[in-house]
């Protein structure tokens, strides 16, 4: 049997005001996730729906997400065939689009990962382009996040910098 994980989070609203719901323009959208043993995350909505630009929206969150597993999936595999990664830094991007009727979705995210390695593997083979590339390849499928959404997660690595 497969295991299985699960992930207990809270969620508490904290936008209410002096009169809650009563309209659209009533309420804050501020929120903090919270979960035992960490820090609150300052949560909102997108700034475009009436949010806080300096919290985070789940938008963020969702891209933040697909680039945190594949960062973590990739230094796993690296580490697993002997590239030594001395740093790792991601630019990554979400397109979301929204319909007239305010239905929306993600199109697609972009991962745009820069890495710096050692010059070559612990067995002495010279780390390139085309050996990064295979373990991004497989970082990617291994993604539980990157596999649990319906559009498609571009990886695009810039060219490893060796150390």
């Amino acid at each position: 049997m497969p295991a299985l994980h699960t992930y207990d989070v809270d969620l508490v609203w904290l936008g209410a005001r002096d009169v809650g719901t009563v309209s659209y323009t009533s309420y804050g959208r501020d929120h903090e996730l919270r979960a035992a043993g960490r820090p609150p995350l300052p949560g909102t909505s997108d700034p475009a729906f009436r949010g806080d630009p300096t919290r985070w929206s789940p938008e963020d969150l969702l891209v933040g997400a697909l680039a945190q597993c594949h960062m973590l999936w990739l230094l796993h595999l690296a580490a697993e065939s002997g590239v030594v990664v001395l740093d790792y830094a991601d630019r990554a991007s979400g397109t979301m689009r929204i319909e007239a009727a305010g239905h929306g979705q993600f199109r697609d995210v972009v991962l745009r990962p820069h890495v710096t390695a050692s010059a070559t593997t612990s067995s002495g083979t010279p780390v390139t382009d085309e050996l990064l590339a295979e373990v991004h390849e497989r970082a990617h499928e291994h993604c539980f996040i990157a596999r649990s959404v319906n559009f498609p997660v571009d990886v695009r690595p810039a060219p490893v910098t060796l150390r």
